[in-house]
């Protein structure tokens, strides 16, 4: 087991980034305290460890970059942290003054177990408000050779170096220095399309007001303009300040994303995280416009030269992750940032029925009710399209057609929300028509048997279809879906005439876990009516169930996250699978991370203390084989003609139309077999 939980073995690097406390113009010093924070980051099991621009000498030192007595010191300080290095596990990237082909350039030495990988130069010199660098050194465009002899050793020298750590699949590093990020074309541009995954940033950036959220964000961005991971660390307390300040800022970001922020104007300052190399190459694999950069760049990448290096991470030790996993990939933890999301679900919900109502020329909906998530969520979303057109709410016919295991409680709850929401409520019961359809075709129940088959279940689908369709014939209107993402996923789903089928699916592209806060979102602010608050959170707290078997002698009722696995499991590896692609490993070993019982990861505010509950990693691997044997192997024929509907989530949507193709004849064992190796190594 503790070998499985090892983040090297599924994608991840770790690494780290310093701003040690800068002794000016004595690299003995610098070297001693950067030697210190790498064997810290190699008793982390780092792959990596950064430390800022000009680190062995300091930054701010100015004409002293020209005394030879200097730059022969920062020469042996650079010897000293490589030799330190032959025992170190992290790829150390380090900032130093470098003299080559009679110029003085601003470096970053990258190191590795006491070999100097390589030396890339500063692209970009600032020369303007307080940075005067032209004045010393020269860019890495005036360099003559593409190699140097430096603390020793000859090594690659210039711009265009990346650094691949051949033993580790996707750990490919490229350099940015400072200015170099602010350019228009940044170096780590050209780096990542020739391949660089990871980027790092050697900055020394000054403090100013503001200016630290202008560095993260600029960092964030180009992460997710290379499509891949950016390390940044900016100098810290040592440097001069004689007339500017140093916070030693430190930050981590992945596609886009900030995954940790190190503490500022602190000697010493840390960060260590992880990063998903994995998920980046999956990302770049299926982007087509990231394949278009590099044949528009072919020229210009013939030059970026590959370093090759053995990294040998240690496979058979327990190394769990440090960076959290969000256990609702679909529902932000952030208060705020979930009710803007929520705005903006709702609102694309509600455009796309606009739009569909007003192309078709309809001016009446008919939807079926149940008192469940989907519904509701359907119901209050057409009632708000209805108003955005000035269509009169009593023109949605809201239909109720009890069966054979509808409960009162839902029934109540499904009319008490269409009179809150001013609808027009009709009821049939279906009891009849299904007894007499079973008895049609000869069903044993009909003879009083209590067999509770998929037929049994189906015939009372497929009714209550057929009632919707044939009353919007009748009455002139649009056939409203209520059938949701998650579903869709594991065809949870009546084929044809039954939920599978409506004229518009406004739930199409949203995952249960989504729904269940919409919901709770448009009751909390009141966005679908303030009289609907009380019967919407008496859904959310009722089980979610098809309610078309009775319910057991002891008075158990069908439930569905019983037979298909809970819904943030299965929402969990839809995301990842449908998203990113990964395989069941990879996606075991996140949600043991983000589920498991030692696990860190925030809960949101919104999640009721009594629904925080963990997963072991039997049940993970249980409801994981169900939702692969039903995702590949059973249920694309359903997804391969579903109707149209709106798309939510950057995660995707299951639409043949859209970002879902899947022959329906597909088998699951690829899947399956790589599951069963990790259950057998498990024991499970």
């Amino acid at each position: 087991m503790s070998a499985f939980r090892n983040l090297y073995r599924h994608g991840f690097v770790r690494v780290a980034a310093f701003a040690p406390e800068v002794a000016l113009a004595d690299p003995a010093r610098n070297a001693q305290a950067l030697i210190a924070h790498a064997r810290a980051a190699d008793r982390a099991q780092a792959a990596l460890v950064l430390f800022p621009e000009l680190s062995l000498t300091g930054y701010a030192i100015d004409d002293l970059h020209h005394q030879s007595a200097l730059l022969d010191a920062a020469e042996e300080a650079a010897r000293a942290l490589i030799a330190a290095s032959a025992d170190l596990m992290p790829v150390i990237v380090a900032g130093c003054p470098v003299r080559a082909d009679g110029q003085l350039f601003n470096c970053a030495l990258v190191v590795h177990r006491g070999r100097l990988l390589g030396v890339v130069a500063k692209s970009y010199l600032p020369n303007y408000r307080e940075f005067y660098e032209k004045r010393w050194f020269a860019p890495a465009a005036g360099a003559i050779s593409d190699t140097v002899r430096f603390a020793g050793q000859e090594a690659p020298f210039g711009a265009g170096l990346i650094f691949d750590a051949e033993d580790v699949p996707g750990f490919v590093l490229g350099v940015d220095i400072c200015e170099d990020l602010w350019a228009v074309h940044p170096p780590s541009l050209d780096a990542a399309l020739a391949g660089a995954s990871v980027i790092v940033n050697l900055s020394a950036s000054n403090a100013l007001i503001g200016k630290a959220r202008e560095r993260s964000e600029l960092a964030r961005v180009q992460s997710r303009r290379v499509m891949g991971a950016y390390l940044f660390a900016a100098s810290g307390p040592g440097e001069s300040t004689t007339d500017l300040a140093w916070d030693g800022q430190l930050c981590a970001h992945e596609l886009g994303r900030t995954l940790a922020e190190g503490p500022r104007f602190e000697p010493g300052a840390s960060l260590i995280t992880e990063f998903d190399v994995e998920r980046i190459a999956q990302d770049r694999l299926r982007t087509s416009t990231f394949r278009d950069g590099i044949a528009a760049r072919t020229d210009a990448l013939k030059g970026v030269r590959r370093v090759g290096f053995q990294l040998a991470p240690p496979l058979d030790a327990n190394l769990p992750l440090t960076r959290k996993i969000a256990r609702f990939p679909f529902v932000p933890s952030d208060p705020e940032r979930l009710d803007e999301d929520c705005y903006e679900a709702w609102s694309i919900q509600v455009a796309g029925l606009t739009q569909r109502l007003q192309s078709s020329g309809l001016k009446r909906a008919v939807i079926g009710i149940s008192g469940g998530l989907d519904s509701t969520q359907a119901l209050i979303i057409t009632a708000r399209a209805f108003d955005r057109l000035g269509l009169s709410r009593k023109d949605i016919i809201a239909l109720t057609l009890p069966g054979f295991a509808t409960s009162k409680q839902t029934r109540e709850q499904a009319i008490a929300l269409a009179e809150a929401l001013g609808v027009t409520h009709r009821e049939i019961d279906i009891r009849r028509a299904a007894g007499n359809m079973l008895a049609d075709i000869g069903h044993p129940f009909a003879s009083g048997a209590k067999q509770y088959d998929v037929t049994f279940e189906n015939v009372q689908a497929g009714l209550r279809t057929d009632y919707l369709f044939r009353i919007a014939n009748h009455e002139g209107g649009l056939v409203i879906g209520t059938g949701d993402l998650s579903e869709a996923a594991l065809g949870w789903c009546t084929y044809g005439v039954g939920d599978h089928m409506s004229h518009y699916n406004v739930n199409a592209g949203l995952p249960k876990t989504l729904i269940q806060h919409l919901i709770a979102w448009a009751a909390r602010t009141g966005a679908a009516d303030a009289k609907a608050g009380p019967v919407l959170n008496r859904i959310l707290a009722t089980e979610i169930s098809p309610e078309l078997i009775p319910a057991d002698e002891d008075g158990a009722i069908q439930s569905t996250q019983a037979i298909i696995g809970p819904y943030a499991l299965q929402d969990f590896t839809l995301h990842y699978v449908v998203r990113y692609g990964l395989g069941p490993e990879k996606i075991a070993f996140l949600a043991d991370a983000a589920w498991g019982e030692g696990s860190q990861a925030d809960w949101p505010d919104h999640v009721p203390e009594a629904e925080r509950r963990s997963y072991e990693m039997a049940e993970i691997i249980r409801w994981l084989e169900v939702f692969l044997t039903r995702f590949f192997g059973q249920s694309q024929f359903k997804r391969s003609a579903v109707p149209n509907g709106p798309k939510l989530t950057s995660a995707g949507a299951l639409s043949p139309r859209g970002d879902w193709r899947m022959p329906s004849d597909a088998s699951a064992r690829a899947w399956l077999e790589a599951l069963n190796r990790l259950k057998a190594e498990l024991g499970l």
